[in-house]
């Protein structure tokens, strides 16, 4: 059976994926793809079916948030092909549950409530996820994070990720107050803080009107970032499995909070865990057949030389081909060695928002200057938010304390002591960093890069971020890796075996 799964239309969110014969064979966000989203992902549908190398769908499945002309725009596109709709929670729980590998589970959905809920807390067995619990708005965690990153004036719906950094280097002063807003598991909140704008600002000992200061700001942020990780335990219940999905669980240092947690033993988070993700969740909802888990992120579109020459060629770029892949590593490795910044782009783009070393910038931890001119010169952020570090999975346990989330980059790990000054720029409060753990059979080229690496150098560690600039989303074709190049101060860019240098 060949499932289309829809997820996030008429957002900036809306993507596409396809199961086929129980397997998640492709997923693709519509935004990566083009620079306007449509109410539709035409695009993304139109690729998923070529990566699927199939053109008969027998369902269209839709996480919900359809209207009457989504589905008369998908009827336009696939005439004749059966529709059906999914609770948006459902497809979350659905996108976690199904690609975690668990026979059974509990699983936990938690978003800002787009659809009116805004969390779920569900037992998986088998095919079957049932309800037990949940919330409905104006209750929301998310919607409470959401105030907090616009009271510390950053923009509401997208910086929610720059509070969870900030919160590193904050104390707990705050945490009983945001405690009292959040309440009791399943149960309504304080909703003053939604009613009265001036309701958070004055619990925080705040006049009318005056901003955060900057020595309080990380603070407000551990408060709330503290109280949401004891509450949602609460939340969670215990017990052998638990799977996590929705907007929140984007949050990296919540899931740690999960793993570290006695009240579970094995957390599976799904990394895209916001609206994209419910495309693969609808995708599994709608498929009658044994259901695989999730083996990659790399579900994307991938570009032959013939493809990438081309685009090379018509900007009239000189590049060098490189004949091998043995050529194209040795010239990253002396690349890197030097203390350049390298652009990677190889293989299949990568499902959700992070470069798992296929759509990555790469640069040398043995470089002193590489964090400063990777937020600076090339990424022009904030110096509170630190860049990963990825490492082959046989290596990990020699420098850092990771669990398995840390394989798709969704939660966050501590590097050991012995190893604290060698990662110093990415270290976070507590000796926290951002760990990739990178595995032979899922990554066979990168990997072979960093164990390259750690063979010349002494070090098999690259500090990866995604390739992508200025909130756009990462890179998918050659015109646009060549575009970030000379838009950035990266200074070489390997995409396949073509090599261009500044």
């Amino acid at each position: 059976m060949t499932v289309l799964g829809i997820g996030g239309i008429g957002t900036s969110e809306a993507a596409c994926a396809i199961v086929v014969d129980g397997e998640l064979r492709a997923a693709v966000e519509e935004k990566k793809l083009r620079s306007e989203v449509r109410r539709l992902p035409q695009t993304a549908i139109k690729t998923c079916l070529a990566l699927a190398k199939t053109n008969k769908v027998d369902l269209v499945s839709v996480a919900r948030r359809a209207e009457e002309w989504a589905l008369d725009e998908i009827r336009a596109a696939l005439p004749g092909v059966a529709i059906t709709l999914v609770d948006h929670h459902l497809a979350h729980a659905a996108s976690a549950f199904h690609a975690s590998g668990f026979s059974d589970a509990t699983v936990l959905t938690v978003d800002s409530g787009d659809d009116l809920v805004t969390a779920r807390r569900w037992s998986g067995s088998a095919s079957r996820l049932t309800s037990q619990h949940e919330l409905l708005w104006p209750d929301s965690v998310g919607a409470l994070y959401s105030r907090v990153t616009e009271l510390l004036g950053f923009q509401r719906g997208a910086d929610e990720h720059k509070v969870q950094w900030l919160s590193t280097s904050g104390d707990d002063r705050f945490v009983d107050t945001f405690e009292s807003i959040l309440g009791e598991p399943w149960m309504p909140m304080n909703r003053g803080y939604l009613q009265d704008k001036g309701f958070l600002p004055r619990i925080l000992s705040l006049k009318e009107g005056e901003k955060v200061s900057e020595n309080l700001r990380p603070h407000i942020a551990a408060g709330v970032q503290r109280a949401m990780e004891r509450y949602l335990l609460r939340v969670s219940g215990s017990g052998e499995n638990l799977c996590l999905a929705g907007g929140v669980f984007f949050n990296v240092l919540l899931v740690r909070a999960f793993e570290m947690s006695s009240l579970w033993k094995n957390v599976f988070v799904q990394p895209a865990a916001g609206n994209s993700g419910t495309a693969i969740g609808a995708a599994y909802v709608g498929s009658t057949d044994a259901l695989k888990p999730m083996r990659t992120l790399a579900l994307g579109p991938e570009y032959a030389a013939e493809e990438i020459k081309k685009v090379l060629e018509n900007c009239k770029l000189g590049f060098r081909y490189m004949i091998t892949s043995d050529e194209a590593i040795e010239t990253a490795l002396r690349l890197l060695g030097d203390h350049k910044i390298v652009a990677w782009m190889q293989g299949r783009m990568e499902f959700g928002p992070r470069a798992l070393g296929n759509r990555s910038i790469l640069a040398s931890p043995l470089d002193p200057y590489s964090s400063e001119n990777l937020n600076v010169f090339i990424k022009h952020r904030e110096g509170f938010r630190k860049f990963a570090a990825s490492i082959p999975a046989e290596h990990v346990g020699e420098y850092f304390e990771a669990g398995p989330n840390a394989r798709n980059l969704a939660t966050i790990s501590r590097v050991k002591p012995g190893y604290r000054a060698t990662f110093a720029t990415t270290l976070m409060g507590d000796g926290l960093a951002r760990v990739h753990v990178v595995h032979a059979d899922e990554n066979p080229l990168f990997h072979r890069l960093l164990i390259e690496f750690g063979k010349k150098y002494g070090l098999p560690v690259l500090y990866n971020t995604s390739f992508n600039l200025f909130g756009d989303p990462l890179v998918c074709t050659p015109r646009d890796a060549v575009r970030s190049f000379f838009s950035s101060g990266i200074d070489a860019l390997i995409t396949g075996n073509f090599l261009i240098e500044k």
